[in-house]
């Protein structure tokens, strides 16, 4: 349960039970607006527009400079779960999944789940489910990785939904290549960067690494 708090009318967060932040609505676009002395048009604006708006600019912006990466480098820096993990961490930055840590463990972890089930089955030099009818050991190997994926994630305490796609693309074989894959992780570090450096400019504690529980119990 979260209980929000006012700051000249307008919020400005949540807490829950134990006094620790929550994401709330408009929070983060709230928070920008101030901290660039623009509140006063918070009065004029609906707060959702507001929340819609940082979430487009960010999003966008984020997007396109790792879409410009990809662009100039040749490798795969934007690639299909980057989406989500960019609208989490606009979204709800507060928000245990969206922290550095579980961030960037959790496509680790969907990278490295993936690449193993590919090796196991032998498929790590095939091509990918795109270019070849789905056989029963492609099947295998997407249904070892986003269930060794989630497993881990929840053991270890880092939970990231979006990585469940990202070991779906190297399992399903989109991306293999071992270079490609590291490529994969920088981008997911760039992004996280990226918002640190937006959420910290909107006034949210946004940490570095990581000072929530991602499950009761499970976060050292």
């Amino acid at each position: 349960m979260c209980y929000p708090t006012r700051k000249n009318g307008y919020h400005v967060g949540s807490y829950d039970l134990e006094g620790k932040p929550s994401m709330f609505e408009g929070d983060v676009a709230h928070r920008l607006m101030e901290r660039l002395r623009l509140s006063r048009w918070l009065r004029k604006l609906p707060p959702r527009l507001v929340w819609a708006s940082f979430v487009f600019v960010s999003g966008f912006v984020s997007v396109a400079i790792l879409a410009g990466l990809a662009l100039v480098a040749h490798s795969p820096f934007v690639f299909p779960s980057v989406g989500p993990t960019a609208f989490l961490l606009y979204f709800m930055p507060l928000a245990p999944t969206a922290s550095p840590r579980n961030t960037l463990c959790g496509h680790a972890i969907g990278i490295g789940c993936g690449y193993a089930s590919l090796w196991l089955v032998g498929l790590e030099h095939a091509p990918s489910a795109i270019l070849e009818d789905l056989h029963w050991p492609r099947v295998l190997a997407a249904a070892m990785a986003l269930a060794t994926t989630g497993a881990l994630m929840v053991l270890l305490g880092v939970v990231h939904a979006p990585a469940g796609a990202t070991t779906l693309i190297v399992a399903l074989g989109i991306i293999t290549a071992p270079a490609h894959l590291g490529i994969m992780e920088l981008a997911v570090a760039l992004l996280a960067l990226q918002a640190l450096a937006v959420n910290r400019l909107a006034g949210i504690d946004y940490p570095l690494w990581s000072n929530h529980r991602s499950l009761p119990g499970l976060s050292k």
